[in-house]
């Protein structure tokens, strides 16, 4: 396979990476990593190397379209980002020492719990009565829906969400997935936000938290640019065309997107981290 093929079959996977990142607030790093480890045989880490700028990418390409159609949570995101931030670096450096067929396994787990969490709810949030903490510090918000006009919502449950965030930072660290799996689980499951927020607010979040992990991965050599900038270019053109088809789907089907492309690539990182092929 020559260079221009290979950069060229980069840069169209990680443009479907973008496109799902974006319409699920995963980060384009749930499906760059098994793309670069599974099909090209990549070492783990600089697979996470790239995932990584691949996060910060999706997260620069549909946040700043997000934000201007008023659907993220400016003020909920950058509160728990100090918790993701926090545990994003301290997993960087767990994940430097840990063997590769380990982390394949947990992030396959991790996955599969995500996925399962997701779909324990087929409805929206609609009537959650905030709580007190929440409203002293104005985490609610509104957004805009497809049939025109704003719903207003509120949160509860801020400090179970915080706690759950700083676990995020740490399997951003460590997996190298922008820990949007797990920040959407917080603000959807724990904190009750409607999903379209929830996954707008962590692509809002990924970039700031992928960051954090990214500059360790630097200092250790993980991020190679012939392999890191292919993916940046595809993913930065899919979280742009999935910003853009977002206000047009419904949360239902944005879920059953969201649980089918993470079981799949689960069950393969699971296989093949306790066979031992990484």
């Amino acid at each position: 396979m020559t260079v221009l093929t290979f950069t060229l079959i980069l840069i169209c996977s990680a443009f479907l990476a973008g496109l799902l990142g974006s319409l699920t607030g995963l980060g384009g790093g749930v499906v760059v990593i098994p793309i670069l480890t599974l099909c090209f045989h990549v070492d783990f880490h600089y697979a996470i190397g790239a995932a990584l700028i691949a996060s910060i990418a999706t997260s620069s390409g549909s946040a700043s379209a997000y934000v201007k159609e008023g659907i993220t949570n400016i003020r909920l995101g950058m509160f728990l980002e100090i918790a993701t931030t926090i545990g994003a670096v301290g997993g960087a450096f767990i994940a430097l020492w840990m063997p590769t067929n380990t982390i394949a396994v947990i992030f396959g787990v991790v996955l599969v719990f995500t996925a399962l969490m997701q779909q324990r709810r087929s409805a929206d949030h609609t009537a959650v009565v905030g709580s007190d903490l929440a409203r002293k510090l104005r985490l609610y918000g509104t957004y805009p829906i497809k049939e025109g006009g704003v719903k207003s919502y509120e949160l509860t449950h801020v400090c179970g969400g915080f706690s759950i965030m700083l676990s995020a930072g740490v399997l951003s660290g460590l997996l190298g997935i922008g820990s949007g799996v797990l920040k959407v689980l917080a603000m959807d499951s724990a904190m009750k936000v409607p999903f379209k927020v929830s996954t707008t607010t962590s692509n809002f979040m990924i970039g700031v938290t992928a960051v954090a992990s990214a500059v360790v991965y630097i200092q250790r050599g993980y991020i190679e640019p012939g392999i890191a900038f292919p993916i940046m270019v595809g993913v930065l053109t899919g979280a742009l065309t999935g910003a853009r088809l977002l206000k047009r789907l419904n949360v239902k089907v944005l879920r059953q997107i969201f649980a089918c492309a993470i079981v799949l690539v689960a069950i393969n990182m699971i296989y093949n981290g306790i066979a031992g092929k990484f």
